[in-house]
């Protein structure tokens, strides 16, 4: 997941009407949201990453929200079943565009079994870190490790946080920025979680508390320590540049009123490594 970013898949934003339904904190607006998906984009593509659009339409204006419906591994996608059941007509599109954009289907995940991409983290290519919550279920977690045989599984269950009706993914918590390297929130973090960091010796960047709910840890690596965030986070933004982190910042004023971040809004299919 730090590996260069080198081909990666958007949604434009549609269905703005849909806000409500989706429980975003805020009606978009519709020129300022496609604005900002714009410049979001040409961050993306001057980083070296090509674009790819996808052509499926919109079940919701949640579905620019591409991470969550599919999970990416070495040799092709699995299909999720997201937990936010209005998001359940996007796995279909995703499908389709995966397809398109020539990304083998390995498998999905049948009902009643839900799991989101949110939830799912890889620390290096053979260890993929799942959150259980009210997003992924057990269930959810054990299709995921029949489909991916090879893959060392490693679920945490995660905080109740403010309860089942807020987003809380195990990306909430914390984003790869190199091999040795993350940013998160450590008095949220599981604590097998937290073990597991401390024995590989990856280092962590902390966000502080007043970053935590605007999307602190919420980052994209854009390539080993180079990363993609929402701005308003100053504080972050300085711990990780004293990590030796190349931080860029976009606009996500309207982008983000559903509680998605840099990674949220991108579906990586290729990274260099």
């Amino acid at each position: 997941m730090t590996g260069a970013l080198q081909r990666v898949l958007v949604h434009r934003p549609e269905r703005i009407e849909t806000w409500r339904k989706c429980a975003w904190r805020g009606e978009p607006h519709r020129a300022r949201i496609a604005a900002e998906h714009d410049a979001f984009c040409t961050l993306l593509a001057d980083s070296g990453a090509e674009i790819v659009i996808a052509e499926s339409p919109a079940a919701s204006v949640d579905a620019i929200y591409t991470y969550d419906p599919a999970l990416v591994a070495d040799a092709g996608a699995v299909l999720l079943r997201p937990g936010k059941e209005i998001r359940r007509p996007e796995v279909e599109a995703m499908e389709s565009d995966l397809e398109a954009a020539g990304v083998p289907i390995l498998g999905r995940l049948d009902a009643p079994a839900i799991a989101e991409g949110g939830d799912t983290l890889w620390l290096d290519e053979r260890t993929l870190l799942v959150g259980r919550g009210y997003r992924t279920d057990e269930g959810g977690a054990d299709g995921l490790a029949a489909l991916l045989p090879i893959v060392e599984l490693v679920v945490y269950d995660l905080p109740h946080w403010h309860g089942r009706g807020e987003v809380m993914h195990l990306m909430s918590l914390l984003s790869p920025l190199a091999p040795d390297l993350v940013v998160a929130y450590p008095p949220l973090l599981p604590v097998r979680l937290a073990e597991l960091l401390a024995d590989r010796e990856i280092e962590i960047v902390a966000v502080p508390d007043e970053e935590f709910e605007s999307m602190g840890p919420n980052v994209l690596a854009l390539a080993p320590r180079v990363a993609l965030a929402v701005e308003g986070n100053p504080e972050t933004r300085n711990r990780m540049e004293r990590a030796g982190v190349e931080v860029l910042v976009y606009r996500g004023e309207e982008l983000s009123k559903g509680d998605g971040g840099p990674t949220c809004l991108t579906r990586p299919l290729l990274r260099a490594g």
